[in-house]
């Protein structure tokens, strides 16, 4: 090789070791101040004249697979996570659930408060002259009617707050899809020209994870460098333009509201009408909630709140009267009627306690043991025995009587009451340890997946400082070739001098 060559070889190795240097810098400069996704970079050599190594391009680490794989399992952690907060909030309603002989319990969950109203009604027929005990069954009845208004306003703010979140769920989308488009245009850009995109490309990934996290997406890549992204039923969500994904608010939430759906160009994805619906995501996982778990809870709640209305009902003593039956010691706005086996959707947050019993308001309760709560056609003590207990005794009966419930609240259609709503807080309990163990095996799937991914494509610390070794060696010793170099060039020139 002449020293003209070995001169070009030189300078070239320096260039191209200098090049090295930079791209190893830079991979160990994203590691350190990572904001989202990073992969490292590297670089394509190629041999140049005379026989040099040179940069041609840069490119970063991927593996479509992996990344995939990060993505579907960020969507279902996603989902599972707002499906177990909002299910840990309406577990709250019999977290305190317990089988009880205190009729001053003061726990909130139906079921206790359930016991603790039967306690009160047995003391008070064992003494049915006991006004004290009267008063006690009133206390305990309103307790337990409290107790459902309040679960029942629970499942309803637990839903206002799942759609708020879709809200901002939804406007999140729309603006990662139009960050998308900008990055998106600049890899097509770079692509034709040749230009490095390696940064690009990590923003887009960045948006993709964001992106999945809001809901479930799958990708497809074109030659040109483009990028179109579905949802994971199969609706597009960005081709060459971003589609529009809307939802109407829904602001205030009773039992019988029905959410908005949300709708990607259209389409509806999410609610029972929902032509493509999707299966992950924080969308899936507060759609869930709000229209399916919530919905059927507050089901069982009006069924409990139903079960008392019809086992307290008083039914006309007299021959006007005979065949009516209506609301007695529990009753709602507006009853005229008790419900049977028929869903009165919200009740549970209508129940009260009849007026006519309470003291608070002038009225007797008395009345709990002798009837007339609807006036004289319903008593049933008509001679006024202070001994009389015959209907109180009934009342316990039908506590634990079988009876038939609404069907479509996710138990037992055929119980007794006091059963039924123990049935209602196990049913609830399960779905929040069902929620909360795929939440935790989601959240260690998608940690696995997202190591894996950054084992195969991401910036290792260490190799990238050995490589640094490697390339500043490099540097020295091609340095070292032109000092030599440059000293044969001297040596030849004062010999031809």
């Amino acid at each position: 090789m002449g020293l003209s060559n070995a001169w070009n070889v030189a300078t070239s190795s320096l260039a191209t070791n200098a090049g090295l240097q930079s791209i190893v810098s830079r991979n160990i400069s994203n590691a350190q101040n990572a904001t989202g996704y990073v992969s490292a970079k590297v670089a394509n050599l190629v041999t140049g004249s005379g026989g040099a190594a040179v940069i041609q391009s840069i490119s970063d680490m991927t593996n479509s697979t992996l990344f995939d794989s990060m993505l579907s399992s960020t969507s279902a952690n996603a989902s599972a996570q707002a499906l177990s907060n909002g299910v840990t909030q309406l577990q709250s309603t019999v977290s305190d659930a317990t089988t009880t002989t205190d009729s001053q319990t003061s726990a909130s969950s139906p079921s206790t408060l359930l016991q603790a109203f039967s306690t009160a009604l047995q003391t008070y027929s064992a003494s049915p002259s006991n006004s004290s005990s009267a008063n006690s069954v009133v206390s305990a009845a309103q307790n337990l009617a409290s107790g459902l208004n309040a679960a029942s306003a629970t499942v309803q703010g637990v839903r206002e707050t799942a759609d708020q979140n879709m809200v901002q769920s939804v406007a999140t989308i729309n603006s990662l899809l139009t960050q998308f488009q900008t990055v998106n245009t600049t890899i097509i850009n770079g692509t034709a020209t040749g230009a490095d995109t390696s940064d690009a490309l990590d923003q887009r990934n960045t948006i993709l994870q964001s992106l999945s996290q809001q809901i479930g997406i799958t990708t497809t890549t074109s030659p040109n460098g483009s990028m179109q992204v579905y949802t994971d039923s199969g609706a597009v969500l960005f081709d060459t333009t971003p589609r529009s994904v809307t939802m109407t608010p829904t602001t205030t939430y009773t039992a019988s509201t029905v959410g908005a759906a949300v709708y990607v160009d259209g389409v509806p994805v999410t609610g029972a009408n929902a032509t493509m619906p999707i299966s992950s995501g924080a969308l899936d996982g507060l759609a869930n909630l709000r229209d399916t778990v919530s919905t059927q809870y507050q089901s069982q709640l009006d069924a409990i709140a139903g079960g008392l209305v019809n086992t307290f009902a008083e039914k006309g003593q007299t021959a006007a009267t005979a065949g009516s039956t209506l609301p007695g010691l529990f009753t709602y706005t507006g009853a005229t009627s008790v419900p049977g086996s028929s869903l009165v959707s919200g009740l549970a947050g209508a129940i009260t306690v009849a007026s006519a019993v309470n003291p608070a308001t002038g009225g007797s309760p008395s009345l709990i043991r002798d009837g007339g709560i609807n006036g004289a056609a319903y008593v049933q003590n008509s001679t006024g025995a202070a001994g009389y207990n015959t209907l109180l005794t009934g009342d316990i009966s039908g506590l634990g009587a079988t009876t038939t419930f609404p069907s479509g609240t996710g138990i037992a259609t055929s119980s007794d009451l006091t059963n039924y709503t123990t049935a209602s807080a196990s049913w609830l309990d399960g779905q929040h340890q069902s929620a909360s163990n795929n939440a935790t095996y989601q959240s260690t799937l998608s940690t696995q997946a997202s190591q894996a991914l950054s084992n195969v494509t991401g910036v290792n610390i260490d190799s990238q400082m050995s490589k640094m070794l490697d390339i500043e060696n490099s540097y020295q010793a091609s340095a070292k070739l032109i000092s030599t170099i440059n000293s044969m060039f001297g040596s030849l020139l004062q010999a031809v001098a």
